[in-house]
């Protein structure tokens, strides 16, 4: 690991009179370390230099070794400031944004294939705060009649009134529903058929996942 000689040691070599500070050879200085070295008058002597002057003393750097693996934020700071200042990040791209699911299809039949395990879940509106749901869409009104996603909700309930017909298919877990006052459950492989305009609490005490299709194209 290279050795660091930072704005503290530069310090500490002055409070002790020397005006010379030796540095050995792969050993990275600081710019903090450089301009403060410059305002207190100490120079560095570098590796070859010292070799010509029997009067250096390599204590500093026996200073410097303890400092090798410390976290040097000086250092940080003074890389960001000089990034910062001459603008070096100008022109790079920013980082793609992730698409919310791969598809493939044919075009001309309308033909549409999405890959579940692509899919990412976007933060779903109960309207109640802390609940743990999320949906993503992956056939939408401008393609077809009908609308289908995949719904995953976590140790959460809320309530929901569909304004449209709705059926779907427990792929994980299971799901609780109460309507009209009574609970029934839907684990992994059940089919469900909800009614339009049914007011809905869905409940999952562990992890559910359902696909879903609502007709006519919608979702509330």
């Amino acid at each position: 690991m290279k050795k660091l000689i930072c704005a503290d040691d530069v310090k500490s070599a002055a409070e002790k009179g020397k005006k010379e500070f030796c540095v050995a050879g792969g050993t990275i200085v600081t710019p903090s370390a450089r301009d403060l070295a410059k305002e207190l008058g100490v120079e560095f002597v570098f590796a070859a230099a010292a070799a010509q002057n029997q009067e250096c003393k390599f204590s500093d750097l026996q200073q410097t070794g303890k400092r090798e693996a410390e976290f040097d934020r000086d250092m940080i700071y003074q890389t960001i400031k000089m990034v910062l200042t001459n603008h070096l990040l100008t022109g790079v791209a920013a980082p793609a944004a992730k698409p919310p699911f791969i598809a493939e299809g044919e075009p001309q039949s309308g033909l549409k294939i999405v890959h579940g395990r692509t899919v990412n879940y976007e933060d779903l509106d109960t309207g109640k705060p802390g609940t743990r749901a999320a949906y993503r869409e992956v056939i939408g009104k401008d393609e077809s009649q009908m609308s289908a996603g995949f719904l995953t909700i976590e140790k959460s309930s809320f309530d929901r009134t569909l304004s449209c017909e709705e059926i779907g298919i427990v792929l994980e877990g299971c799901l609780g529903l109460t309507i009209n006052g009574e609970t029934f459950e839907a684990c992994q492989g059940d089919v469900l058929h909800v009614p339009k305009g049914a007011q809905v609490t869905w409940r999952a005490s562990g992890y559910a996942k359902i696909f879903s299709i609502t007709c006519p194209a919608n979702r509330a």
